[in-house]
């Protein structure tokens, strides 16, 4: 099993904290963001590599810290490799969906794969997801149930069956289908990989993760794992500073 971490945006919502520095890089209590996600990692057995996406302006400061994360005194298992997409702007940027397909090509993957944004943070045990991957045979996204209609006009909303199966995904809709949101960590089967391919091919949105989503349920059985958790997005510099006080108190 391989996994890809996003991690090529800009976080502009952000500035200043990250003009100079990406968002997956900065510190909550006594870790980056990213790392978190990285020890979530630890308890998937099957995983051996992970590779982070990101642009030219980041690039060297993720390789720094991919180089200081090989000295640390309980080193992950798996390889971390970091991949530059080269875009240097906001306007230039490959997107999201587009940024996975750059690292399935470039890395040659044939795997099963984990998609993930780096920027958000999950306090479940990913085990439960990869046993849930394996009992259901088809490929899985998570969900978590909000009950605030506006944030969910601003969010991937899915609806699903009794058997989590997905029947309905709209992203930023104006009528939310259901009250659950999709954060972006997804689990493909290695045989529905060549989808991310196919829907760019197809002149699709290249950027929010969930356009895939709901082009893919139609074409291939996708089932939902509801977080026990819910998940936590770095969003905006007030959320940031609103986790960074949760995590130290």
């Amino acid at each position: 099993m391989k996994a890809v971490i996003l991690a090529a945006g800009y976080a502009t919502r952000l500035y200043p904290l990250t003009k100079d520095k990406p968002k997956p890089l900065l510190r909550i209590a006594d870790k980056p963001i990213i790392e978190y996600m990285l020890d979530g990692f630890r308890r998937i057995a099957a995983l051996d590599e992970v590779y982070v996406v990101t642009n030219a302006k980041f690039a060297p400061a993720f390789e720094l810290w991919a180089q200081q994360l090989r000295h640390c005194p309980h080193p992950y298992d798996f390889k971390i490799i970091i991949l530059n997409d080269k875009t240097t702007s906001e306007e230039t940027r490959l997107g999201a969906i587009a940024d996975v397909q750059f690292v399935i090509e470039r890395a040659e993957i044939r795997d099963d794969l984990i998609v993930a944004a780096g920027d958000n943070i999950f306090r479940f045990d990913f085990a439960d997801l990869v046993d849930f991957f394996q009992q259901k045979q088809s490929d899985i996204i998570v969900a978590q149930p909000l009950h605030d209609p506006a944030r969910l006009r601003t969010r991937g909303v899915v609806r699903f069956d009794a058997q989590h199966r997905v029947v309905d995904f709209q992203e930023k809709p104006a009528d939310p289908p259901s009250n659950f949101v999709a954060p972006a960590l997804y689990i493909h089967r290695s045989e529905n990989i060549h989808f991310y391919q196919h829907y760019l091919r197809a002149g699709n949105n290249p950027d929010a993760p969930g356009h895939f989503i709901k082009w893919l349920f139609p074409r291939t059985p996708v089932h939902v794992f509801i977080l026990p958790q819910p998940a936590i997005d770095i969003g905006t510099l007030e959320t940031y500073e609103q986790v960074c006080k949760d995590f130290s108190a």
